[in-house]
């Protein structure tokens, strides 16, 4: 598996051929989800071939943008099966990084340790001190793909969300629901 190859094609790909309206959604947050799933699997002690697994995952996982918004995670894994036998991958290998991906689709419904990760690694910025600047990124992404009103409703859908949200990991855990909850206490009071 040539994971980093595999990589930098697909964040090619989505930096020439994404539409302008994904702010969020685009290959900046693909390498963001791939260092929060690096970091994430260290920290849950996840073997070498598996972490190759769950790194490519990373980078595939919203690279069905490339063909719309509805039901991205299908896209993706149609990405991962086109591309990934030219960086050596098996057919198995494959299906188990569309696993991954899949997890990913909300509301998320990891069913393996893997899963959790990817999962953990897409909603890592919730924990985070960027934050606010990557919410007002997907913000601005939502107004114009889902018509989103105005901030307002922006910080209701976010209470809500932040809210049901729970990390899988330990490493998540500890890392980033603390600051989950202080960003949620602000957006509340902002209300």
């Amino acid at each position: 598996m040539q994971v980093e190859q595999a990589g930098a094609f697909i964040l090619a790909k989505i930096k020439t051929e994404l539409a302008d309206c994904f702010h969020y959604h685009n290959a900046d947050h693909a390498l963001d989800v791939y260092n929060a799933a690096k970091q994430l699997a260290a920290g849950e002690g996840i073997g070498e071939h598996e972490t190759q697994l769950l790194l490519t995952a990373a980078y595939y996982h919203d690279s069905g943008f490339l063909f719309g918004q509805v039901d991205h995670e299908t896209g993706s894994c149609k990405n991962a099966r086109q591309y990934l036998p030219d960086f050596g991958y098996t057919d198995n290998e494959i299906e188990q990084v569309c696993d991954i991906i899949m997890a990913t689709k909300i509301p998320q419904n990891p069913h393996n340790h893997l899963g959790e990760i990817i999962c953990d690694a897409d909603l890592d910025y919730l924990g985070r001190n960027d934050f606010f600047i990557l919410s007002k990124r997907l913000f601005s992404e939502l107004v114009i793909t889902d018509h989103l009103e105005d901030e307002q409703a922006w910080d209701k859908q976010q209470v809500k969300f932040l809210q049901n949200h729970c990390y899988f990991t330990q490493t998540a855990l500890r890392l980033r629901d603390k600051c989950k909850n202080e960003h949620l206490t602000t957006i509340t009071q902002r209300l």
